[in-house]
């Protein structure tokens, strides 16, 4: 926590706005919006009800498709199946983990050929690092298929001087607990489009009809952040530069203890864009090192330290056996080259320098021994 928490705690308990909805809610809707550069925000009880809302607002329905990064936790597609939609994965690309171009262009001409074009596009931004999209939004545009950026991992990141999150229909950030900046639980959906989130606030708190009586004459969600919980999200993202600070202090010392032992390397960071360094990323080439990633990882956990494979690819999980997968380009599969070689190393915000120096001699002392 901040500090000033509190202050925007009292004044919700003071004014009695403790239910969802309230001045902190619409407060924070504020700040978000102009800290990222768009016209509208809409505070939500999670990213994954973001994104969620989104895909109601594009209308999508059961049989339709929509594409999705397939490096990701399961939270990005999960709302699909919620709309009994089809996720095709797509996968990602060396230079930035993320979505490959290639890979989507592909997919885009075949579903185009076969008249069964995707209804969105669900593009992540993996670990704070913004995906290539002077390359995706051009692709998505030429085949009018709109874009939700989920950039739950990157607030505070930025692509070619625009906020990460600005650049497709719709952009959601979340502000789980684990996030650069928390509410406890909640999320954001972000979008110029003002009239769709006027719709996506109705939707998000039930759907109640202009009516003396409770009417009701669509589906809606019970998805509206509490007054108290987004007073806390103020605090937050009054120091929100701090901590993308802070993350990208820690990246930069793990690089500078790490980087020169052969066969580990560092998630990249593409030029003219910046990552809020939410988590810093390696790969561990084991035919190099002479050990694997889960090896590294049961040692630190021998001494207390808590790292984390990267996400498992959708593509290979068992909720969605069977869906489609484009690779990259032909016999390179990145996605699950990451899966198989990466580890997340302890990143948070308040690491001490340290605890984090202890942690990097766990790491050279388990490679002295290896070697």
């Amino acid at each position: 926590m901040s500090g000033n928490e509190m202050k925007y705690i009292r004044d919700a308990f003071d004014s009695n706005w403790i239910a969802p909805l309230g001045p902190n809610v619409d407060a924070f809707e504020r700040e978000i919006a102009n800290y990222v550069g768009v016209n509208e925000a809409v505070a939500v009880s999670s990213g994954t009800a973001a994104i969620h809302l989104a895909l109601s607002l594009l209308e999508i329905k059961k049989g339709d498709k929509v594409f999705c990064s397939t490096l990701t936790f399961v939270a990005s597609a999960n709302p699909i199946l919620y709309q009994g939609a089809e996720p095709v994965f797509i996968d990602s690309e060396p230079d930035t983990w993320n979505m490959s171009p290639q890979a989507l262009e592909r997919a885009l001409q075949e579903s185009a050929i076969h008249g069964n074009l995707p209804k969105a596009v669900i593009v992540v931004n993996l670990y704070g690092q913004s995906a290539k999209m002077d390359e995706i939004v051009p692709l998505c545009n030429q085949f009018d298929v709109p874009i939700i950026e989920d950039a739950a991992e990157s607030l505070g990141s930025s692509y070619k001087g625009k906020a990460s999150g600005t650049f497709g229909k719709f952009g959601v950030y979340s502000f789980n607990g684990n996030k650069i900046i928390t509410t406890s639980s909640g999320g954001m959906l972000v979008s110029d489009d003002q009239e769709l989130l006027k719709k996506a606030r109705f939707l998000a708190t039930q759907a109640k009809d202009p009516a003396p009586h409770y009417q009701h004459s669509t589906v809606g969600y019970n998805y509206r952040m509490s007054n108290v919980l987004a007073g806390i999200g103020r605090a937050q993202l009054e120091v929100l530069g701090e901590r993308v600070k802070a993350r990208r202090l820690i990246f930069e010392r793990y690089k500078q203890e790490l980087d020169s032992i052969p066969g580990i390397k560092f998630m990249p960071e593409l030029n003219n864009s910046q990552s809020n360094r939410w988590l810093t990323a390696i790969t561990i080439d084991e035919k190099i090192v002479g050990f694997s990633n889960h090896s590294l990882l049961n040692s630190l956990a021998d001494e207390n330290i808590e790292a984390r494979p990267v996400w498992k690819p959708l593509h290979m999980q068992p909720l969605f056996e069977g869906t489609k997968f484009y690779l990259h380009i032909e016999d390179m599969n990145i996605s699950e080259h990451l899966f198989h070689n990466g580890l997340c190393l302890p990143s948070g915000s308040n690491l001490k320098e340290f605890d984090q120096m202890r942690i990097i001699k766990c790491v050279k002392d388990f490679l002295s021994i290896k070697v």
